[in-house]
């Protein structure tokens, strides 16, 4: 929709007011659907995340569920109907604590105010619930035999004021925090969800499910689960049971899943390889022993976010092939029994990358989430023949799908380039349709401009596309251009970003480019692999052909134009710089700078060494292109990115001063953040952010002075 009306992107404080929803849970009975909404807080510096109930239905609007100062996130529905959640809300029954970690509270499904349920001294994450128990992840100190062990170690390190860890493998960190020295593990507990445990009459039964295996039926057992019913501390608070006592670094960064009667519980495992590498393999552990069995492990493959089918029988894993120098990595979906048995590739011949998978409630099919030329489609795969039914026929990017238990409709939030994520409603069996919106916490902010798709061939006559961000005006008045690569390398720019904000730039008068290069996904493995590991060659060269295209447009003033990135658009931004002077101005946030130095200090330098062996990552780095740069840069980073370490900003900023004769003169910026990420997410520096790179654009583009943002002088 084309608007000169005032929007929220005109003002960047009305922008950070949006709400913001992330996820779904979906009652097992199918009647109640949560998401959850995060909102700036009343000083304005953090954003605040409360659970919302929508009517699947979508007769009824949609209602607050809680409302605490620190925010509640991770809903999960027990098998009677009560919300479970992780929140660092005071206990109303101690004193207040500071820096209190995450636990786990319950809002009973017969009514009632929320209680604190489960907690442990290093914070609870990720509930999963089935049959009447509910596993989480904890992180505890390596020696830690039980909680308060745990918090005794806790207390001396604090007390003493240690900080240091002792390290024994790879990694050490990850994106923006420490590694260590305490570790995640896999806890259990039993479930009692009555609205008052101390209230008088029974507590309601854990419902037993199917016992897993090629003899399991889906009619409910005649026992109860083996966890349930034994682990209710004081108060009705969970006693944990502990499923890994000694994980190691296995259990980072991992994903679970939870066997339908709550007895078997599968996750990612890292193992440890030679030369400071790992990877993903899928174990399943028993509840009620604790042991663990490895379901898939292939030195050639990673093995992630197994999803068990309701009839308790199959895992659908997602698995990706390890890339080589000469083959870029290639994700796939397959099955394996949970009893242990063959596995059995199911999309092995479907040129595409499963990225979100859900069974149907029959376990006869999956729905998929997975990127397709500039959109993430829902699609059903026959778990039988791996037949592939695209469900959804708009330009939506879907996630979090559910469905329900009749298996007639799928629940999924939809997002788009011109639309934030907001849930609707399918038919489970529908091809090519049109979602119905249900009603959500906030209305769709209207955008200020236009969408258009643009197509263009590459230099070896592959076709190319992107989306064209068009402001108000355009057909009257041509648009400066702003190209802004994608980040990833592999990724797409089919979804909506409200950190990458095009809509932002358009509010202001600019056209915004968005293209998909080689190595973008959605577009199928050979096409991904132009670019691998040849970072320098057909993506550059593919930017430009769209560029090329954008700037033939009559809507579109070529003669103004600048590009713009982060993290590997950072890179392609660097790149550019060093090879054309096409552009007025260049933007590089997060960016890859000297790539000999960036493969050995990333957090996963063992992933990217794999990709940038030395003639590779020294044929592709952009430093040494330095004295080519005769673009204005503005140089952003943030010092707790440990993807991209500071170290690639600081050495870029030196040797783009060093190339300069007169310091009174010279057109670049450096922004630094001290305590931000590869992100910029506090919500007072992402407005700085957008004002720095607004005014520098400006500056360059349509020739205005260069306005500093008031809190930066």
């Amino acid at each position: 929709m084309t608007t000169s009306q005032h929007t929220p992107f005109h003002e960047l404080p009305d922008f950070l007011t949006l709400p913001r929803l992330t996820g779904l849970a979906l009652s097992p009975d199918g009647k109640r659907l949560v998401t959850t909404v995060a909102q700036l807080n009343a000083e304005r510096n953090a954003f605040v995340s409360a659970l919302w109930e929508i009517d699947p239905e979508g007769n009824r609007p949609a209602r607050r569920l809680t409302r605490g100062a620190t925010g509640e996130k991770s809903p999960a529905f027990t098998s009677d109907g009560g919300l479970l959640f992780v929140s660092t809300r005071p206990d109303p029954d101690r004193k207040p604590e500071e820096d209190r970690p995450g636990a786990l509270w319950l809002l009973p499904g017969d009514g009632g105010e929320a209680r604190l349920v489960g907690e442990r001294p290093g914070g609870i994450a990720d509930p999963v619930t089935a049959g009447g128990v509910v596993v989480v992840t904890s992180m505890t100190m390596p020696g830690a035999a039980s909680g308060p062990d745990d918090e005794r170690r806790r207390t001396a390190r604090r007390e003493k004021k240690v900080t240091a860890m002792l390290h024994t493998g790879y990694p050490v960190r990850l994106w923006d925090h420490d590694l260590g020295p305490d570790q995640a593990r896999l806890l259990v507990g039993g479930l009692s969800t009555a609205s008052d445990p101390t209230a008088s009459g029974p507590t309601p039964r854990p419902t037993p499910g199917p016992t897993p295996g090629p003899t399991s039926s889906p009619t409910p057992g005649p026992t109860s689960s083996p966890a349930a019913g034994s682990t209710s501390g004081p108060a009705g608070k969970l006693e944990w049971r502990d499923l890994t006592p000694s994980p190691g670094a296995a259990l980072r960064d991992t994903n679970t899943d939870l066997s339908p009667d709550g007895t078997t519980v599968v996750a990612d495992w890292q193992v440890a390889e030679p030369h400071g590498a790992s990877r993903s393999t899928l174990v399943a552990c028993d509840l009620a022993s604790g042991a663990r069995r490895t379901l898939l492990d292939d030195p050639a493959y990673e093995f992630n976010a197994g999803r068990i089918s309701p009839d308790g029988r199959t895992v659908a894993v997602i698995r990706t092939s390890r890339a080589t120098p000469e083959r870029a990595s290639q994700t796939d979906l397959v099955l394996v029994p949970l009893a242990g048995g063959p596995v059995r590739e199911l999309t092995a011949a479907w040129d595409r990358w499963p990225l979100e998978v859900r069974w149907t409630p029959d376990s006869a099919a999956l729905i998929v989430v997975a990127d397709e030329h500039g959109r993430a489609p829902l699609f059903r795969v026959s778990a039988e023949d791996a037949a592939v039914t695209r469900l959804t026929g708009d330009d939506g990017a879907y996630s979090d799908p559910w469905v329900s238990p009749d298996g007639q409709w799928v629940y999924a939030l939809r997002g788009a380039v011109d639309a934030p994520p907001a849930p609707v409603r399918l038919a489970a069996h529908a091809v090519d349709q049109r979602p119905v919106p249900l009603l959500g916490p906030a209305e769709a902010p209207t955008v200020p401009g236009s969408l258009t798709e643009l197509r263009a061939n590459a230099v070896d006559g592959t076709a190319l596309r992107a989306w064209l961000v068009l402001p108000p005006g355009a057909t009257e008045e041509p648009a400066p251009l702003l190209v802004w690569v994608h980040g990833g390398p592999m990724t797409s720019w089919n979804s909506w970003h409200w950190r990458w904000n095009p809509w932002l730039l358009a509010a202001r008068g600019y056209a915004v480019l968005l293209p998909d290069p080689a190595l973008s996904t959605g577009y199928g493995q050979a096409f991904l692999q132009r670019g691998w590991p040849h970072w320098g060659d057909a993506p550059y060269t593919d930017v430009l052909a769209l560029t090329d295209a954008a700037e033939a447009r009559p809507d579109v003033d070529g003669s103004r134009t600048a590009a713009m990135g982060g993290s590997f658009g950072g890179y392609m931004a660097n790149w550019i710089a060093g090879h054309t002077d096409r552009f007025d101005a260049i933007v590089t946030h997060a960016s890859l700078w000297a790539m000999d130095q960036f493969v050995r200090t990333t957090d996963a330098a063992y992933y990217w060494t794999t990709e940038m062996k030395e003639e590779v990552a020294s044929r592709n780095s952009p430093h040494a292109h330095v004295d080519k740069i005769t673009t204005p840069m503005l140089v952003i980073h943030g010092d707790k990115d440990y993807r991209v370490p500071i170290g690639e900003a600081l050495r870029l900023w030196w040797e783009l001063l060093a190339e300069q004769a007169d310091p009174e003169t010279q057109p670049h910026r450096f922004l630094y953040f001290p305590d931000e990420n590869h992100w910029v997410l506090k919500p007072q520096h992402a407005a700085l952010w957008y004002q720095t790179v607004i005014a520098f654009l400006d500056h360059h583009l349509l020739g205005k002075d260069f306005e500093i943002p008031d809190l930066l002088i």
